[in-house]
């Protein structure tokens, strides 16, 4: 029988989710997915598994939970407050939730959404391909106390493992190229646009996020003659306020405001991530670059497994410390260290 977690205490928007279901675009359905999918990338190099599999997205804060059997646990993306049993764990890396134990997440200490992911991944029913929960198309529900959700066969055992904190949780220069509606923009416009400084919004959730800044708003002139038409995330659509919005990984499908450009996918994250107030800037790029920046985003995704390294710990705090080997570096106390093995 597999294992199967569940949730004692759920924080306000918790979901299920994985890369997205890709291919429905013309039925008015975007991908979706992980609002941070680098993160889905470090969980399965921490627990040598697929990225594939579904993990638990938790934005601002987590909850209390429980499993059924002993289960691997990754924990990825923004770091919040981690505990289990009142013993506190390490962010960005994989570790054993025994049977019983009591794993807490709390809130968020730097970015805005944080991942729990379980060796064999979260497996429940798939939906057009995905288990990827997409509230603003009606596919699945937002997380709630007392759920029990089923777990997948883990092939692997390894855990104690981390990776390097990554520097995509506060703000930063975020690379664009230029949109459909780039050129109707002024020249003056478009320069003040990539002068400008920008603070991410309190108004912000996975199908957009608005940035805010000091100064006269962005407009052009034909901004009232635009049709709707097909949009992606990354999208940076200009509203009537002058205010631009990022499109995110839950954006509608069509549109009819002008975009000033569009973020590149491997700098999404960045912005998804961003807490409120964090500083933005943007910076165009042709679309040479961006291949460029983009194929090498991709190959660091996948060199991720070679980056994990074992979590160093403290045996004063390791509560499983019988289930180490303690002995492979023991040495001779008679041995003359100095002297030559012949």
């Amino acid at each position: 029988m597999s294992a199967t977690l569940t949730i004692k205490a759920a924080g306000p928007a918790m979901t299920v989710q994985d890369m997205g279901r890709p291919g429905f675009r013309a039925q008015g359905l975007t991908v979706g997915g992980a609002a941070d999918q680098v993160a889905l990338h470090e969980g399965a190099a921490l627990l040598q598994q697929d990225a594939g599999l579904a993990a638990i997205e938790m934005a601002g804060s987590g909850g209390s939970f429980v499993s059924s059997a002993d289960i691997r646990i990754a924990l990825t993306g923004a770091a919040m407050t981690v505990n289990i049993d009142g013993a506190p764990l390490t962010w960005n890396a994989s570790h054993l939730l025994k049977a019983g134990a009591v794993l807490t997440i709390g809130g968020a200490t730097g970015g805005t959404y944080g991942y729990l992911h379980v060796g064999g991944g979260v497996d429940v029913l798939l939906v057009m391909g995905s288990r990827a929960t997409q509230q603003s198309a009606g596919i699945g529900a937002a997380l709630k106390s007392g759920d029990t959700l089923p777990l997948g066969k883990d092939t692997q055992s390894t855990t104690a493992m981390t990776l390097p904190n990554d520097t995509r949780f506060s703000g930063g220069t975020v690379r664009v190229v230029a949109s459909m509606q780039t050129e109707d923009f002024a020249t003056e416009t478009r320069d003040r646009f990539a002068a400008t400084t920008f603070k991410r919004d309190a108004r912000a959730n996975r199908q957009g996020v608005r940035m805010d800044h000091d100064g006269a708003g962005f407009s052009t002139d034909s901004q009232l003659s635009i049709v709707s038409e097909v949009i992606v995330p990354g999208d940076i659509q200009v509203t009537g306020d002058g205010a631009p919005y990022v499109l995110m990984c839950e954006s509608q499908t069509t549109g009819g405001y002008p975009r000033i450009g569009t973020v590149l996918p491997c700098d999404l994250p960045r912005v998804a991530q961003a807490a409120p107030g964090a500083a933005f800037k943007f910076e165009f790029v042709d679309l040479e670059q961006a291949a460029a920046l983009q194929a090498r985003h991709v190959a660091a995704l996948k060199s991720l497994r070679s980056a994990v390294v074992p979590l160093v710990r403290d045996p004063a705090t390791l509560r499983d410390l019988l289930s180490y080997q303690l002995v492979g570096g023991v040495v001779s106390a008679d041995a003359d260290p100095f002297e030559e093995d012949i």
